[in-house]
């Protein structure tokens, strides 16, 4: 059985980071928790703050790809599981600039698989050891509508630097599980959503946006299709699969939610709609919001032109992670999408303190040259 008892989360600034933290402390046998996070542009650590300052975590700011920051690290701090979850995950930032996710995602994984297997080999504890490997059901490439979903044996075909960068770091994982013994297991997960997601990504940028009053941008005809899966049910289902997964093993894990992108937005439309007719203040905190005005949030919905290589649809067959450890969403989509756009709602400093730096300048050069499409 895994020791669970001292865990270094990597990337645990981020959003599916910082997320899992809080659900490990939500445990009766809560681990001690070591964040490690280098603190680029897509972490905001503002709900780690106050358990940093009471001791619940230690934080260390710091580079998956500086290996002797790393090999330090591991001698210093006996750790008997990771949970890795740093990375470049935004597949608009790849195609732009595909260098850091190479050496975050691939040279960055393999420091931290180096670093683990000596680390535990000289502490005689592979046997109980844990490194999970958190990844993307991008490195399967797209569906057409009639395939069925992916499955934890469907072959890698990833279509953007970001998930050939990811689906590299899988294969790392694979050859030291099978090369040297490591204690691996690896799961690749649906498009997640939920509380402390960045703003880039399509679920926050568009609640934020109708939020604001600005373009809510969509990609072609809105029609690519991707599995929802919100995070607090991926969160257990890493927890899960760290304590009874079997080394060496892959699970899927996804939301059972496949909705084409022009009806996610359509849906954040309605929900933000229906809060501000049921709650007049927030018409004072979002004055620039059609709904402040009584008007329609859709107004503000704009087709723009493609991203290259868009993968056209995703999805993610969970069955065998529920056959074997029990594990499935508890949260459907709707349900899911009003807590978040009501998170969203209700912490704008979060967000707006996630919106400062070059995020402004990132969403010119990804957007503002862009065409405007055609609307359906």
């Amino acid at each position: 059985m895994p020791l669970l008892r001292n865990i270094l989360v990597t990337g645990g600034a981020g959003f599916i980071g910082q997320n899992f933290v809080h659900h490990l402390l939500s445990q009766p046998d809560a681990p001690r928790i070591v964040v490690l996070d280098a603190l680029t542009y897509a972490a905001n650590p503002c709900s780690l703050e106050p358990l940093i300052q009471s001791g619940r975590i230690e934080f260390i700011k710091g580079d998956i790809t500086d290996l002797a920051a790393l090999e330090a690290l591991f001698a210093a701090q006996g750790f008997d599981s990771v949970a890795h979850l740093a990375a470049e995950s935004h597949v608009d930032r790849s195609i732009l600039g595909p260098d850091a996710f190479i050496q975050t995602n691939v040279v960055g994984t393999y420091n931290l698989l180096k670093c683990a297997l000596a680390d535990w080999n000289r502490r005689k504890i592979l046997d109980t050891a844990r490194f999970l490997h958190v990844s993307t059901d991008e490195v399967f490439g797209d569906l057409t509508p009639q395939e069925p979903a992916f499955v934890e044996n469907s072959p890698y075909k990833p279509s953007s630097p970001y998930s050939a960068s990811k689906a590299g770091g899988d294969h790392l994982v694979r050859a030291f599980i099978r090369t040297y013994g490591l204690p691996g297991l690896i799961t690749n997960c649906s498009n997640n959503y939920g509380p402390y997601q960045h703003p880039e990504k399509l679920i926050p940028l568009m609640i934020i946006h109708a939020l604001q009053g600005k373009p809510m941008p969509i990609y072609g005809d809105g029609l690519n299709v991707r599995d929802w899966l919100f995070v607090g049910d991926h969160c257990h289902a890493l927890l899960e699969v760290l304590r009874r997964g079997q080394v060496g093993q892959t699970y899927n894990v996804g939301g059972g939610a496949e909705r084409t992108n022009r009806d996610v937005v359509s849906e954040i439309c309605r929900i933000i709609d229906a809060r501000f007719a049921s709650d007049v203040a927030m018409g004072s905190r979002f004055p620039a919001s059609p709904a402040a005005k009584g008007k329609s949030s859709a107004s503000l919905i704009t087709p723009v032109s493609d991203r290259p290589g868009h993968d056209r649809r995703y999805a993610i067959n969970g069955g065998f992670l529920k056959q074997a450890l029990g594990v499935e969403p508890r949260e459907d989509f709707q349900s899911g999408l009003r807590k978040t756009v009501n998170w969203y709602m209700e912490n704008p400093a979060w967000w707006q303190r996630a919106l400062s730096g070059d995020f402004g300048l990132w969403m010119e050069r990804n957007y503002g040259s862009r065409e405007a499409a055609a609307k359906p």
